[in-house]
């Protein structure tokens, strides 16, 4: 089944969500935010989006972001274990489908792998 990883306060997710559903699309609602996601989820991510650098899928301009550190040499691991930990880095939406992924900014980025 599809996943959309999602955040009820973005505007973001909350778009990407009444596009999948205009296009007849179910999708399970990962919140992220409630139940964080482990290193293998994140793994899995980069994987399905073709990336190899996690900040490519992190908020970068977060402010726990330069708050950690993050944002001088962090290698991979520290990267990850950040989002572990502070979930709220995680970029969003993630629409998740058919072993690929694509992050929806804008929204209608979900329809690109449908």
């Amino acid at each position: 089944m599809p996943q959309l990883y999602f955040n009820p306060s973005c505007s973001k997710c909350r778009s990407a969500r009444s596009i999948l559903e205009e296009h007849g699309v179910e999708a399970e609602i990962v919140r992220y935010l409630d139940d964080a996601p482990t290193r293998e989820d994140l793994e899995r991510l980069m994987q399905l989006l073709g990336i190899d650098d996690p900040r490519l899928m992190m908020r970068t301009g977060e402010p726990s972001y330069e708050g950690l550190g993050l944002d001088g040499d962090s290698d991979r691991d520290s990267l990850l274990q950040a989002v572990t930990r502070h979930p709220v880095l995680l970029e969003r939406p993630i629409f998740v489908v058919d072993g690929r992924a694509v992050i929806g900014r804008p929204p209608e980025r979900v329809l690109d792998i449908l």
